[in-house]
């Protein structure tokens, strides 16, 4: 699989992720069953008052929308989190919480209205993603504050979206145990794994949904953008107990990047392109290196030029396809419409290649 990322909670039977330019065809993560994200703490945290839930509730939930998707191509839903930052309805989420939607719709916490969203643009690598809610206005916004200044021992509290059940905001209060961590992300059905660099590591009960809500200090200051594991996507060494944030400082720097609408190295804008098969990396002792083609969709570009289960993709443009991220990199700076010369060995050994209009595809 291509750079898999921490999954949203999930409402439904099965939930994968779909890549850009490719449906990821292994991946299940019933985020509602899922193991908390968690590790054990790097150092005892000194005792803290606790913190005031019912005034920090009070302060942060107007700010926060939850997120609901719908994966079309997998028969699935997600749920996860998001934070507002303007009124017209930018909001701040993870990339993994939209990753492989059809469909996507918000509720804002402040009016309790749905509103059908539009994505902005995402950065996979971070972890990150800016969308906007369709005819949104007026909404109060997140209060910022900054992760420069946290220190380990200080008191936060994650709100978020926890299992996706909606409703009432999930609330789980705790302590930073380090700052600048890095944990190795990997999915066990084979797909691929990711270093995910620079967190903020938290004894919380962080749980699948609270994905892209608000981690904030005592202050009611967002501090971080939460992130966590799932049943079948882990990060190492996570048993339980604890979780992992998106120090926010870094989060809105890539969503100042997304606004300027330029594309660069990593972030992608606007619509995702799409070819439409299901990849994997290729096994060790593969004939070559590239992405594995698990599955392709009907009446997808894939199908088109003859891409069947089986095959190994290994370039696009003749850039070289060593693995399943790569793929998904090159895809990131494409757009639907764009026509790639794809490059792929079939099944028998055969090298061939074929131009390619790309489609657009799911998110991410």
């Amino acid at each position: 699989m291509d750079t898999p990322l921490l999954h949203r909670g999930a409402r439904s039977r099965r939930l994968g992720r779909l890549l850009p330019g490719a449906l990821a065809a292994v991946l299940v993560a019933a985020g509602a069953l899922a193991a908390p994200a968690a590790a054990a703490p790097t150092s005892p945290a000194a005792p803290t008052a606790p913190l005031d839930q019912s005034a920090l509730l009070g302060t942060v939930v107007p700010g926060l929308v939850d997120i609901n998707t719908t994966l079309g191509y997998q028969g699935a839903v997600g749920a996860g989190a998001g934070i507002v930052l303007d009124p017209s309805g930018e909001v701040l989420t993870n990339n993994h919480v939209i990753e492989g939607a059809t469909e996507i719709n918000a509720v804002s916490l402040a009016n309790g209205r749905s509103y059908p969203v539009d994505v902005i643009g995402f950065d996979r690598a971070s972890d990150i993603a800016l969308i906007r809610l369709r005819g949104a206005q007026g909404l109060p916004t997140a209060m910022l504050g900054s992760s420069s200044s946290l220190a380990v021992g200080e008191p936060i509290a994650a709100i978020g979206n926890a299992d996706g059940a909606g409703g009432t905001p999930s609330f789980a209060p705790g302590n930073v145990t380090q700052l600048g961590a890095s944990v190795r992300a990997s999915d066990e059905s084979g797909g691929g794994s990711r270093e995910l660099f620079d967190l903020i590591r938290v004894a919380a009960d962080i749980r699948p949904g609270d994905s892209g809500g608000p981690l904030v200090n005592g202050a009611g200051q967002v501090v971080g953008v939460t992130v966590a594991a799932t049943l079948t996507y882990r990060m190492g060494g996570v048993t339980g107990g604890e979780g992992f944030a998106i120090p926010i400082d870094r989060a809105i720097g890539v969503a100042n990047q997304i606004r300027a609408g330029a594309p660069v190295a990593g972030i992608h804008i606007g619509d995702t392109a799409f070819i439409g098969v299901g990849i994997a990396d290729a096994p060790p002792g593969a004939r070559a290196p590239g992405a594995v083609v698990r599955q392709v969709l009907p009446g997808t570009p894939a199908g088109a030029v003859g891409l069947l289960s089986g095959d190994l993709i290994t370039a696009v443009d003749g850039i070289p396809v060593n693995s399943a991220t790569d793929l998904s990199n090159i895809m990131d700076q494409r757009r639907p419409g764009d026509t790639i010369m794809l490059s792929w060995v079939d099944r028998g050994g055969l090298p061939r290649s074929a131009p390619l209009v790309l489609a657009k595809g799911p998110v991410g």
